[in-house]
């Protein structure tokens, strides 16, 4: 069985000169890839990076990621990325908590770095290395292959840890799923330290002998462009980029290249989906999971029904229930909390005993979102349960309300929060973006509101913002939200 984490030298001995990765300037082959891979390690095995030995990978895209990760991985190592938009008191923390021997840091981010214990290779020398000779390909590692660190949104960051078999276990079902084969070409949208970017956009189609271009920083304006030149069979985006390539008049010059695209992170926007459908003419896979199961666990079938408000069905070798508060699972058409089983599950988190046995108890991934499985078994999404907002006892859902909202032509995206009532404890208010020169006023989208829900879920208070907060890999920054609504202290 092929491993994900050896694809780079099995593709140097069966397609030596085949394409394999690629930025705006530069094209590597299957053996250059190789050989690079191969002197990045040889440097990070002198700076004493051997098996479970953690190695931060804090860069923006870039193809020296890439290798980086590689390396780490050909050495046994631990690969840990960091957003390289954190400051340095979240860069430090993350260097703590998970132990980093080494950083391999963009050289325009040394700045950010204050960890005098920790090693450091700057990207921008690890091009200038001699290049080594690849005889053969390695074994395969095993164990622990990742550690991805969650938002911390409900409190101190906790890193997730996923082995070599998670990784094999998430490509192989992806594989299945959507056919990727040898000539699929992925565009990378996404960001590297997130574990859409890594599996979908980079591993998947490197395992099975497809190539990966690095993308510019993506900008609606010049992303069809981008597309024209790259021609890439699929990317994976956020509803967010969907919705700004929606909001731009541009028309594509050629997307024939593209098979298929995904969309996962956050819930798309029910009309967005057919709106991309139909206007860009490719089909659009919308999905669900989250770090702890290695990025995806349901999506809506290439072959088959895709049900627009859902998140399609469960992944091949993944299991998905509804519990109940007993933790047994519910009935089809029953809300409750998702559960998920399969080898795609985390191994837990970085030493957090107590939090890896409250998520996994049972032997079942508690994933915090609250949903239901339909008659035909597709995921519906109903809402994360920590945003549920109770109104004087009524429990409301969010997701609810933003998808009515979403429903009027003139929003373009939208966000509600709890915000605090002195009778109610708490009332929903919502947040608006509207679509450019789409004159809309707060009576309306009351009004909108007003004839598709039940009175108490309609937002006491809508506010609009030119731009909603958001956070590193695009998804509306709820906790940015509740900061605007909290009460505000007293001036002394």
């Amino acid at each position: 069985m092929w491993n994900p984490a050896i694809s780079p030298y099995e593709r140097a001995v069966a397609q030596a000169t085949a394409p394999c990765l690629a930025d705006e300037t530069r094209r590597w082959t299957a053996t250059e890839v190789a050989e690079r891979v191969e002197a990045t390690a040889t440097r990070l095995r002198a700076l004493g990076v051997g098996p479970g030995v953690v190695v931060a990978l804090m860069m923006t895209n870039r193809l020296e990621l890439i290798v980086s990760l590689f390396a780490a991985w050909r050495l046994r190592a631990v690969a840990m990325p960091i957003n390289p938009a954190f400051t340095a008191a979240e860069a430090g923390f993350q260097l703590t908590d998970s132990g980093a021997r080494v950083v391999i840091i963009d050289r325009a981010l040394r700045a950010k770095l204050d960890a005098p214990t920790v090693a450091v290779v700057e990207a921008e020398q690890l091009d200038q290395l001699p290049r080594s000779t690849v005889w053969g390909v390695p074994p395969a590692p095993t164990g622990l292959a990742l550690l991805i660190y969650t938002s911390g949104t409900t409190g101190r960051p906790k890193g997730v840890m996923l082995t070599h078999a998670n990784l094999r276990a998430m490509i192989e079902s992806l594989v299945t799923a959507v056919r990727l084969s040898a000539g699929d070409h992925s565009l990378l949208v996404l960001p590297l330290f997130h574990v859409n970017g890594l599996v979908v956009g980079t591993l998947a189609p490197l395992a099975v002998g497809g190539q990966v271009s690095v993308g510019p920083r993506f900008d609606a304006a010049t992303f069809w462009d981008v597309v024209a030149r790259v021609r890439p069979t699929y990317f994976s985006a956020v509803p967010t980029m969907y919705l700004m390539l929606l909001a731009n008049p541009a028309t594509p010059r050629d997307v024939s290249s593209l098979r298929v695209v995904f969309c996962g992170a956050a819930p798309m926007p029910r009309h967005a989906i057919g709106e991309v459908e139909r206007r860009f003419g490719i089909p659009l896979l919308e999905g669900y999971g989250l770090s702890e199961a290695t990025v995806a666990s349901t999506l809506n079938p290439l072959d088959g029904p895709r049900k627009p408000g859902t998140v399609g069905l469960p992944l091949p070798g993944v299991q998905v229930a509804i519990l109940g508060a007993d933790d047994r699972p519910l009935a089809r058409g029953e809300q409750g909390e998702v559960g998920i089983v399969g080898p795609t599950v985390m191994q837990g988190y970085w030493h957090r005993p107590d939090e890896t046995e409250a998520a996994l108890r049972g032997g079942v991934l508690h994933t915090g979102d609250i949903g239901y499985l339909d008659d035909d078994g597709y995921l519906v999404l109903v809402d994360r349960s920590k945003d549920m907002i109770i109104r004087g006892g009524e429990n409301i859902y969010p997701k609810e309300i933003e998808a009515v909202l979403h429903g009027h032509p003139g929003v373009l995206d939208c966000a509600v929060v709890g915000g605090p009532d002195p009778r109610l404890g708490e009332v929903p208010v919502a947040f608006v973006q509207l679509r450019p020169g789409a004159p809309t006023s707060s009576d309306e989208l009351l009004t909108h509101c007003r004839a598709s829900l039940a009175r108490f879920k309609v937002p006491t208070e809508i506010r609009f913002l030119a731009d909603l907060p958001r956070n590193s890999v695009g998804k509306v920054s709820k906790p940015a939200l509740r900061a605007l609504v909290a009460p505000q202290p007293p001036v002394q």
